[in-house]
């Protein structure tokens, strides 16, 4: 017998989807059903690395991760990552398929349509409960010819949808009603249930407005829940980057500028280090806004050699050079790397239409693009000696690499012992004489507790102190209590009874 199914959709995009069907899969996982999640189609460049190398998005290997369950591909069969404006390469089943406009991208849609349906079949032959993310809003009349991930993944599945609304950006009424009344009488009539979200204060001053939706609605609240600040999960929308900007306060420890570039991904690297006491992290597109920060972090990009671009037209890369050179830490992730480099070669044109590019000149490493994407799980050893590192030498960090090029480095400092579970030995990252500037392909590696904090108390030693001392929650405690968090206050928050009642008469 197939799974049952329940879906989330959104009134909007950020109304919160993702979040919520994290929470569902953890409330169902700790009730002892085999639950996993499902999204038909995603467009992030963060993405997440399965054991088999395929790639996903990062909010449904999170969401996986709250299930309890290892990521699969199935669980977002069709990828999008954006290029340019109207580019993107298109991952489907985990592996790289195309790179094409908007435009083509629906030319496809009968292939792409029989990935969705394979993968969403796969995981309900599998498990107890497929809990459905919703992409945007399912009444954007314009897209509904094309639809691959809203109303009919619905109907496909039969699969009973609960619509969440934002209400702290306002109109909720319009939100809620107004996609209700764009619906087409078979999709209404799959909506189940009205979710209030993001709600600030006392939820007594909501009565009136949870009567006035059912009324008007016809379909019951199942709850209006509040809204979580400091809640320290991955995020694949780059929206966060501006909560995390805005939330970020002053300290006296260690101050960090992530650049923000134009085709930034994976920023979610960065999320152990936020979540470090005493730690200030910012993302930065201008000098003007740069400051003077102990650390400054290129992040992995879409586009390593167009974003190259932009730090030198922002005045950025003069910035960051002069940092530099008086002595600040420079640390370079993926794209960010490739950046740090003397040179980028292109023979192939696989991004740049010149074969060669220069690089900030920071670290005495050139790159290659390939044709062919590494996307890897990894597990490395490192071996560098240089300051700070020289106490962590010989031991083993985990990280996963996304990235189209090879780097080659005089002195490398992490030694690739397994890919995908399979042992190999492969160099990576680079380092200067004294350690300030270092980098590598490992997404992930501050997730790694020991690393992250020797390399923090190196740009702050009263900062490294303090944190031996204190001693302090590692990466995977910090996960486990925000997604208890999460769940508990979404348990308690939405109306569970009347949900089983749903799952058990979808109809």
């Amino acid at each position: 017998m197939p799974a049952k199914v329940l879906m989330v959709q959104g009134s909007s995009s950020s109304a919160g989807k993702s979040l919520l069907v994290t929470a569902l899969c953890h409330i169902y996982a700790r009730r002892g059903m085999r639950v996993a999640p499902f999204k038909a189609q995603n467009m992030s460049n963060n993405a997440a690395v399965c054991a088999d190398g395929g790639e996903i998005g990062r909010a449904q290997a999170l969401q996986a991760a709250a299930a309890g369950i290892e990521p699969a591909v199935e669980m977002n069969p069709i990828l999008i990552k954006p290029e340019a404006d109207a580019r993107s390469q298109v991952i489907v089943n985990g592996r790289v398929w195309r790179t094409l406009s908007a435009g083509d991208y629906y030319l496809n849609k009968a292939y792409l349509w029989e990935q969705v349906t394979r993968a969403l079949d796969h995981l309900r032959a599998a498990y107890d409960l497929v809990v459905i993310e919703g992409a945007g809003s399912p009444a954007e009349l314009n897209l509904r010819a094309g639809d691959l991930v809203n109303m009919r993944v619905a109907l496909y599945a039969q699969s009973p949808v609960l619509l969440v609304g934002d209400i702290d950006r306002g109109g909720i009424f319009a939100q809620l009603l107004g996609t209700l009344w764009l619906l087409e009488p078979e999709e209404r009539r799959l909506v189940r249930g009205l979710v209030v979200n993001k709600f600030r204060g006392d939820p007594a001053l909501f009565v009136d407005g949870v009567r006035i939706l059912e009324e008007k609605g016809g379909v019951p609240v199942l709850g209006v829940v509040p809204y979580l600040k400091d809640l320290l999960l991955p995020d694949e929308d780059a929206v966060s980057i501006e909560a995390a900007e805005k939330n970020a306060q002053p300290t006296r420890d260690v101050d960090i500028a992530v650049i923000h570039l134009p085709r930034i991904s994976n920023f979610d690297d960065f999320d152990p280090l936020r979540a470090e006491p005493g730690v200030r992290l910012r993302y930065v597109d201008s000098p003007g806004t740069f400051g003077q920060p102990d650390a400054v972090i290129l992040p992995g990009t879409k586009s390593t050699t167009a974003d190259l671009d932009w730090l030198r037209r922002q005045g950025l890369a003069e910035t960051i050079a002069q940092h530099a050179q008086n002595g600040g830490a420079v640390v370079g992730i993926c794209g960010g790397y490739q950046m740090l480099g003397e040179t980028i070669h292109d023979p192939g044109q696989v991004e740049i239409a010149r074969e060669t590019a220069a690089g900030l000149g920071l670290l005495a490493v050139s790159t290659r693009f390939l044709p062919h994407k590494a996307t890897h799980q990894v597990r490395a050893r490192i071996r560098g000696e240089a300051a700070w590192l020289a106490p962590l030498a010989g031991q083993t960090v985990g990280g996963y690499e996304i990235h189209m090029g090879e780097t080659a480095a005089v002195h490398p400092w992490l030694e690739i012992e397994e890919r995908s579970g399979a042992p190999v030995s492969v160099m990576d990252g680079a380092t200067s004489q004294d350690g300030s500037i270092w980098g590598c392909y490992l997404h992930g590696i501050f997730a790694n507790d020991a690393f992250r904090r020797a390399w923090l108390g190196s740009l702050a030693p009263f900062w490294g102190r303090q944190a031996q001392s204190a001693g302090g929650a590692s990466s995977t405690e910090v996960l486990n209590r925000s997604l208890t968090r999460l769940a508990d206050c979404v348990e308690a928050n939405l109306n569970m009874e009347l949900i089983q009642k749903i799952l058990i008469t979808p109809g």
